[in-house]
């Protein structure tokens, strides 16, 4: 009887052991600590692969740099039932020295960022690189509010599941803190 189960249940979990590896991700190699992809008060243009989107983003905060992060970033591939990337553009700038809140528009899906350091203002411009995908993208979309807490807070923000995607963000700006 035992050897019957096994025989029924063990086609079962290796579908289902097969399914996780499309549902999950473990942690994302961003590469050595040094390879950020900005230098403090410094421009900076990072894109995923073509059909990639990012999936994490790091950030380390220093007054003594200007009130400056330097950013990282991680991509995967996109998920299949997304199809290909019809069509890929560079969104409208976000001014330095505002509060902003942008999505990517035509239902894109982040696959790049670049960046322009102000240092009259202490702020940066920001400007998304956008993808659309053959088949809509899911919209179940949420603004997340803990990445980061405070303007100074460090950030390792990952999207931990397949079909979970960074579409746009939001930023405050006081000109007391810069």
């Amino acid at each position: 009887m035992d050897l019957v189960l096994l025989c029924v249940f063990l086609p079962l979990v290796t579908v289902a052991w097969g399914q996780y590896g499309d549902y999950y991700y473990g942690p994302y190699n961003y590469g050595d600590n040094d390879e950020w992809a900005n230098v403090y008060r410094q421009g900076f243009n990072f894109q995923c692969p073509h059909g990639q989107v990012i999936v994490a983003i790091r950030s380390v905060f220093s007054k003594k740099e200007g009130s400056d992060r330097l950013w990282n970033y991680a991509c995967m591939p996109a998920a299949q039932s997304l199809g290909e990337p019809t069509e890929c553009w560079w969104e409208e700038i976000n001014r330095a020295g505002t509060e902003w809140y942008q999505t990517c528009s035509n239902n894109g899906l982040v696959a790049g960022f670049q960046s322009q350091y102000f240092p009259s203002v202490l702020d940066r411009e920001w400007q998304f690189y956008c993808c659309r995908y053959s088949r809509r993208c899911p919209y179940s979309c949420w603004l997340t509010t803990e990445y980061p807490g405070h303007y100074g807070e460090d950030m390792d923000m990952m999207m931990y599941t397949y079909d979970h995607y960074i579409r746009g963000a939001t930023t405050t700006f006081s000109a007391v803190d810069r």
